[in-house]
């Protein structure tokens, strides 16, 4: 955040889009490289832009609405990707039971 010379006004970056932070990273490559007690979240660009959006618009809940979305949208495609991926692994692990 920069300071406009001789206004005091403080110039920020516009806000993303909320729809670009809908999807979440992929969360096993997030958590390859993580410390065991180190919480990593695929979803933390999403978190971070509501968060930005309700600082800029003074806590106003119903100016970010679309922010929080983009957020549960994206939480709900992470933990869908992980149950997929723990149904295949144990469909696998049975196979190979088998």
């Amino acid at each position: 955040m920069a300071i406009v010379a001789n206004t005091g006004q403080k110039r920020t970056a516009p806000l993303p889009d909320p729809q670009d932070n809908a999807k979440p990273e992929n969360y096993l490559n997030k958590f390859k490289g993580k410390a065991v007690s180190k919480f990593e979240d695929p979803c933390a660009a999403a978190a971070k832009a509501s968060m930005e959006c309700l600082n800029r618009n003074d806590y106003d809940r119903a100016k970010c609405t679309d922010f929080f979305q983009a957020y549960r949208d994206c939480k709900k495609e992470w933990m869908e990707q992980r149950k997929a991926d723990r149904r295949l692994y144990c469909f696998a692990w049975r196979l190979s039971v088998s």
